[in-house]
């Protein structure tokens, strides 16, 4: 036998024994794609007019102007891999797995004048705590390749820019960007952004050697998480805490979960006094917060006006070594966070602080900017 044969036969064995996994997973993309966006809701009826089109003061145009000036420097043949309609279902095809197929054009192929412009793009877009979570996350991908000699799976590089209609003063677009670990949907009408969804987290979540030695993410989520559940009494966690352990993973509203209706767990947040609710809206701003400031500003009223109306609920310890989940679901914002299993590191069902998971929806149709979306046509496109 050929070592090129020996080679052939090994590499066919191995995706034999992937393929039966990785056929589930594509059988549930496609599943989930052929469903018409509904978006996720609660088990209630939603206030009504929760997503007027309406102006902010706020300005997009630096973010409009930074996409302009990205997307002139491709070429006409990247330029076509990019741009996607405003509507078109490649929003929906984002994925915080490693393996997935991505769209668009990747940072991994561009030259370092593309990579600052797309990285421009992500300034103008995001805080700068945002912006830096987001380079922590690319450089801990690095690390995670490093830990594995899997270079071809995992890497700095190995994220990708989709912009979705035509960067507009007036007329709806956006741009996505996709890859492991993190995932942004930014989607611009006029002067309104909704930012999600976003997918944030790392695996491992600091580098301990390395090129990136040092780097660490989601530390804010994790421990203002844990410090919040410490401020309930004893009646008030009886309500918020729903399991004592965690599950290895307990998220419910990653990749290609568009639509869902899901019950509320845990405590209502009536039932907080006012420096509790305070605290819960810093813990809810370090998720938001991730936007450009004066669009978190936004954001966060939004949020404030409906915090009555959120609960928190909690799975796992509230020691200060514990494993944890938590979800917050308000009538505009739904927030998870897990400490999951091992993946990709000394793979175990026993979840870790060093693989952590967040997620941030809009809920109640608005995920996407499709709400907006939908009375932008009701108006224009009748």
């Amino acid at each position: 036998m050929t070592a090129l044969a020996a080679i052939f036969i090994v590499t066919q064995l191995d995706a034999q024994q992937r393929s039966p996994r990785r056929g589930r997973f594509d059988a549930q993309i496609k599943t989930a794609l052929a469903e018409p966006y509904r978006g996720i809701y609660f088990l209630d009826v939603p206030p009504a007019s929760l997503f007027p089109i309406q102006k902010t003061g706020v300005s997009t145009e630096p973010v409009r102007q930074s996409a302009k000036a990205f997307l002139a420097s491709l070429s006409k043949e990247d330029r076509k891999k990019t741009i996607f309609p405003v509507d078109d279902i490649e929003w929906r095809k984002w994925d915080n797995r490693h393996f997935y197929v991505r769209q668009g054009v990747g940072f991994e192929k561009m030259t370092k004048g593309q990579r600052e412009l797309a990285f421009n793009l992500l300034r103008t877009s995001l805080s700068a705590r945002g912006l830096k979570q987001t380079q922590d996350i690319m450089k801990l991908n690095g690390t995670l390749a490093e830990l594995t000699n899997r270079f071809d799976e995992y890497g700095e590089w190995l994220y990708w820019i989709t912009i979705m209609g035509e960067p507009s003063a007036t007329k709806p677009w956006g741009w996505q960007l996709d890859g492991h670990h993190v995932v942004i949907n930014y989607f611009v009408l006029g002067d309104q952004v909704v930012m999600s969804p976003v997918f944030m987290g790392s695996e491992p979540v600091k580098a301990e050697t390395g090129k990136f030695k040092g780097t660490i993410v989601c530390q804010a989520e994790q421990d203002k998480g844990l410090a919040f559940i410490n401020t309930l009494n004893k009646v008030q966690q009886t309500k918020a805490i729903v399991a004592g352990e965690k599950q290895p993973t307990n998220t419910v509203a990653e990749s290609f979960k568009d639509n869902q209706v899901l019950d509320y767990i845990g405590i209502k947040c009536n039932e907080l006094n006012a420096k509790q609710k305070e605290q819960l809206l810093d813990l809810i701003n370090a998720y938001v917060g991730n936007m450009a400031k004066s669009h978190a500003k936004v954001k966060l009223a939004e949020v404030k006006k409906h915090i009555d109306n959120t609960y928190f609920g909690w799975m796992g310890g509230t020691q200060k070594d514990s494993v944890f989940y938590y979800r917050i679901q308000s009538p505009v914002i739904l927030i998870e966070f897990d400490h999951q299993r091992p993946i990709a590191l000394n793979r175990s069902s026993i979840p870790t602080r060093q693989h952590t998971h967040t997620v941030v929806r809009t809920p109640n149709g608005n995920d996407y900017g499709k709400d907006l979306l939908r009375q932008h046509y009701k108006l224009h496109h009748k």
